[in-house]
């Protein structure tokens, strides 16, 4: 038998998940509920190397050709132990053509691109890091626990190194008080660092989140979808045409999924979506929203402009907006929940 964490990106679906740290070091940040009411711990080299061997007792046959490094910062153990642990990784799986992991901004600052390098000529090919914003001010606001210099530095020692780097970002994540900030400075570090790809994740709130509190308290505003598209469009549209791969057809919170190429070659295409929508009337993005969150489908936008579709919609339309004024998007906010994570325990710290 071998551990296995809660979570991995949606592109190590098919991947070997190998534990090589539990949970997360920080677990603060607001908007999470993955690591919830537990602790971090390392694992020691030779309990990861059980691991690898009992995949290959369960995988040796199979063609395995990727792998992704579990929980939520493992480059935080030393290099010469996760270097260790990849040497034995690729002995077992000499397949595998791509390793990949989650990493915190600070660690990878402090990493430094010398050790980092050295991951990458042991197999490190990728790794996966939640910037959500840019802002100072979302991030304090969200106990995210990392500064400007730790966003910049930190991915700037991964592209030094040569390894490819996925930055996440989270529209939303400001509330309506912070919005043009979230999105303006977030593309500003975006610019400086220029990651292989931004990984676009909607920020739904999770029930159990402090941040119920916080919207109680008036101290923060959710946003609608339209609010959040406009948020996306301001986005867009102070990014350079850099060959980053602007993804929001990997996570289905994402409400314009096909908002989704490289900024050099479909920048032009992506915000033309993004007018298409809010150029559409109030009722038409109600009822969009409305197909999106109460199913996985990915619509072309002109699916609103069939009068018959529109007719089975608008009776639904209405009925919500009968509950109150914010009846609608209070509806919208409970379908997104459906897809969120959820805590190991009741505990959000």
């Amino acid at each position: 038998m071998y551990e296995q964490g809660v979570i991995r990106p949606p592109s190590e679906a098919q991947s070997l998940l190998l534990r090589v740290t539990r949970n997360c070091p920080w677990n603060q940040c607001l908007f999470c509920p993955a690591y919830k009411g537990v602790k971090f711990s390392r694992r020691s080299v030779e309990e990861v190397k059980r691991d690898i061997d009992s995949m290959y007792e369960e995988f040796g046959d199979y063609p395995v050709r990727t792998a992704f490094l579990q929980d939520a910062d493992s480059l935080l153990i030393k290099t010469e132990d996760l270097l260790e642990i990849l040497a034995y990784l690729k002995k077992k799986f000499p397949r595998i053509e791509r390793i990949t992991s989650y990493a915190r901004a600070p660690t990878l600052r402090r990493k430094g691109v010398d050790d980092l390098k050295r991951l990458k000529e042991a197999g490190l090919t990728r790794i996966h890091v939640g910037l959500e914003s840019g802002s100072e001010k979302v991030l304090k606001m969200i106990k995210k626990g990392i500064t400007e210099r730790d966003i910049v530095e930190g991915g700037l020692n991964v592209k030094g190194a040569g390894i490819e780097l996925s930055e996440y970002i989270m529209p939303g994540i400001g509330g309506k008080g912070l919005s043009e900030e979230h999105a303006t400075e977030t593309a500003r570090l975006l610019n400086q660092i220029e990651p292989d790809f931004i990984r676009v994740r909607t920020f739904a709130m999770h029930p159990k989140s402090p941040m119920v509190k916080m919207v109680e308290e008036g101290t923060f505003i959710p946003m609608t979808d339209e609010e959040i598209v406009a948020e996306i469009r301001l986005l867009v549209s102070h990014l350079k045409e850099m060959h980053s791969y602007f993804s929001s057809g990997d996570f289905g919170l994402n409400l314009l999924m096909q908002v989704d190429g490289y900024l050099d070659e479909k920048k032009e295409f992506m915000l033309k979506e993004l007018d298409e929508y809010l150029s559409l009337t109030d009722e038409e993005k109600k009822a969009y929203s409305l197909l999106r969150r109460s199913s996985y489908g990915v619509y072309p936008l002109s699916i609103v402009k069939d009068e018959s579709l529109m007719k089975k919609i608008r009776p639904e339309i209405e009925r919500l907006e009968r509950q109150g004024k914010d009846g609608f998007n209070r509806y919208i906010a409970h379908l997104m929940t459906y897809q969120l994570p959820q805590p190991q325990t009741d505990n959000w710290n």
